[in-house]
């Protein structure tokens, strides 16, 4: 284990406001906005304790840093490029003006003058089935590194001769207005254009216009120099393309050449469905700083809210103690556990210390509206509207605030202002969701959702919403599907769980149904439940109660498959929830139960009939008045202790 010294932060904020420089150079702002945030939160002081290895980090070692240049110019170390950069110059800053300015046609006009050839990915074009440029052999696509199909001619480079800026530059600038024309194309949000057949034109010409380019430095022996900056945009035209095998290869391939690009990270991010894939990639990607965040941030968005998890962010915290980034991802990992209150304690500190910092409110807004914190959430919306009321979270916000309002209509529309916005934005999608079951729109709210797992696969709340939309329509088989989706996003949240063994249930497959509500049982004991959306409650300290409603559908399972003595024993157990867990010696204050619930006193009626058939009067009297006592059921208690008497005095045995 090593120190972090003033030299280690030195080195690594000088690296992290290159990265700035760069990123900016190539109108990558949310790049160089995220390198910048982190490279402030570096502490001053000369002496920084952390137990993080600087062995595993090839960007930071134990040597004296370069010294930062006041004028915030990196020199190129390829002389190559730095000749072919300063005799683009001139044009390079025509073209980041006119990107600046949004006209990305003209910006790419700037170097690229004649139109690329525009037409969608299908799977007949010649470009549909791709593998990744590697070096000869047998095989389809593994042709001196250039991506080939069995029989076609080698892609070539028909693009002038130019600096990798520039031509990042130019081919980005051409990615950006395809996405421009496409969100044009598709016109109103949910609409008749609004769907997967309008797709961006612009990535045919891109992808064989790289692919080109990649050939002739392979052929010439130069991809050792290359930057990393294009391998990046060629990964998001696959990863547009569904090659997401391959995109992941050529993003990996970037962060290895450049690895602050936080734009690279995050599109591999994306790819990733599980931790397994996760577990898989770790071991390709450079050993460095950068591949600890990544990590972090990805286990984050797989919901891996564990101890290790924690561990890390604190590693990394003792490294940035000032990040907001860091401190956002901790109040997340917070929140995908349902530990509602610390999440909601960091995103007000967050708010407090930065108020004009929009990323990430529609996170701290599903908060306030989960913990029905309605003042703090009509505050939150204030403040979002004036720093800037046209950003896809500001409207989430406001959304939000419109449904704790139970304002349906009024949500809708900020969540498809938000969508106009940003088509890809996630939050707005599901929540919109959310707001068409409200409405009784099933149609809209199974399109809505059905956006939002396109847009991330990794949204459990979408697949559940499915789940639950299709139930309302009795689908249950489909229902069955997406809630199997869900569960295996969130295997320890017991309410996912108890969704699949319902359908189980109402498809007859009562065995399924009993293992699937087993499996919630075991869930619920890894932390308290809550809600999965919008209901209203709030997670609270575990009380070592099991729930009873999943202990009473396994009793009715049971009496499903005229297992009776089993379903006594799970209704017995349903009734034990009540006093909650027995005390002890060493625990004097023992658990709490829940007390009479409409689900006890429906087990407790259930047992006292079972007692009644098997011949244990006194016992079924018992039951029958304490459901009198409990005010649940209390006709139903009068009518079963008449019957009961009836039969015990005319001495006839019950049916």
């Amino acid at each position: 284990m090593a120190t972090f010294t003033k030299a280690n932060a030195d080195y690594l904020r000088n690296t992290l406001q290159e990265a700035v420089v760069k990123c900016s150079e190539r109108c990558l702002y949310q790049s160089a906005k995220w390198a910048a945030e982190l490279s402030v939160s570096l502490p001053t002081l000369p002496s920084v304790s952390s137990s993080f290895d600087a062995d595993t980090d090839s960007q930071m070692q134990d040597v004296d840093p370069p010294p930062i240049s006041p004028a915030f110019h990196f020199a190129n170390n390829d002389p190559e490029e730095a000749r072919l950069e300063a005799q683009d110059l001139s044009r390079y800053l025509l073209a980041k003006s006119y990107f600046d300015c949004r006209e990305y046609d003209r910006c790419a006009a700037v170097f690229i003058p004649s139109a690329l050839p525009r037409g969608p990915l299908s799977p007949t074009s010649p470009n549909s089935n791709r593998r990744t440029p590697t070096k000869a052999g047998k095989g389809k696509g593994k042709d001196s590194g250039v991506i080939t199909e069995v029989g076609s001619e080698p892609p070539s480079n028909a693009l002038p001769k130019l600096s990798q800026r520039a031509l990042f530059l130019a081919l980005y600038s051409k990615y950006m207005s395809g996405e421009k024309r496409k969100d044009e194309e598709s016109e109103m949000i949910l609409g008749p254009a609004d769907g997967g057949s309008t797709v961006n034109k612009e990535l045919v010409g891109i992808t064989r216009s790289l692919e080109g380019w990649f050939a002739d430095r392979e052929a010439r022996g130069l991809s050792g120099s290359n930057q990393g900056w294009l391998e990046y945009l060629y990964g998001i035209v696959l990863a547009k393309g569904k090659t997401e095998e391959d995109a992941k290869r050529w993003f990996i391939r970037s962060v290895h050449l450049f690895p602050f690009n936080w734009g690279a990270w995050l599109e591999l991010s994306e790819l990733l469905n599980n931790v397994e894939e996760l577990q898989k990639v770790v071991p390709e990607l450079p050993q460095n700083l950068m591949t600890l965040i990544f990590h972090l941030y990805a286990s984050q968005e797989l919901y891996q809210s564990t101890d290790p998890i924690h561990k890390e962010l604190d590693e990394l915290e003792n490294i940035f103690p000032d990040s907001q980034f860091l401190k956002t991802q901790r109040a997340l990992l917070y929140y995908h556990s349902k530990d509602f209150d610390e999440a909601e304690t960091i995103f007000s500190a967050l708010l407090h210390a930065d108020p004009h910092r929009i990323d990430s409110l529609d996170f701290y807004s599903n908060i306030l509206y989960v913990m029905s914190a309605r003042p703090k959430l009509a505050f939150l919306a204030q403040v979002a509207t004036a720093t800037d009321k046209f950003r896809p979270e500001t409207c989430c916000v406001v959304g939000n605030y419109y449904s704790l309002k139970s304002e349906h209509e009024k949500a809708v529309v900020y969540f498809r202002r938000a969508l106009t916005l940003d088509r890809n934005f996630l939050s707005a999608w599901t929540l919109m969701g959310h707001e068409y079951v409200e409405m009784k729109n099933t149609h809209a709210a199974i399109e809505s959702y059905r956006r939002a797992v396109d847009v991330n696969r990794k949204d459990y709340r979408a697949w559940y919403g499915l789940g639950q939309t299709y139930e309302v329509l009795e689908m249950h088989l489909y229902a069955l599907f997406y809630y199997q989706r869900a569960a295996s996003l969130r295997p320890y949240d017991p309410k996912m769980w108890q969704a699949v063994g319902s359908c189980y249930d109402k498809v007859d497959r009562p065995v399924q149904s009993i293992k699937t509500y087993k499996r919630a049982l075991v869930a619920g004991t890894y932390y308290d439940q809550g809600s999965s959306f919008g209901s209203g409650t709030t997670a609270g300290e575990p009380t070592g109660v099991l729930d009873p409603e999943t202990l009473y559908q396994i009793a009715l399972m049971y009496e499903k498959l005229n297992q009776l003595d089993d379903a006594a024993s799970y209704m017995e157990m349903t009734l034990a929830q009540e006093e909650g867990p027995e005390e002890d010696d060493d625990d004097e204050a023992g658990g709490h139960g829940i007390g009479v619930t409409t689900t006890t006193s429906k087990a407790r009626m259930w047992l006292a009939r079972w007692e009644f058939r098997r011949g244990a009067h006194v016992r079924a009297m018992e039951l029958a008045n304490e459901l009198c006592q409990d005010g649940v059921e209390v006709e139903e208690a009068k009518a079963l202790i008449r019957d009961m008497r009836a039969r015990m005095e005319s001495g006839r045995s019950p049916s």
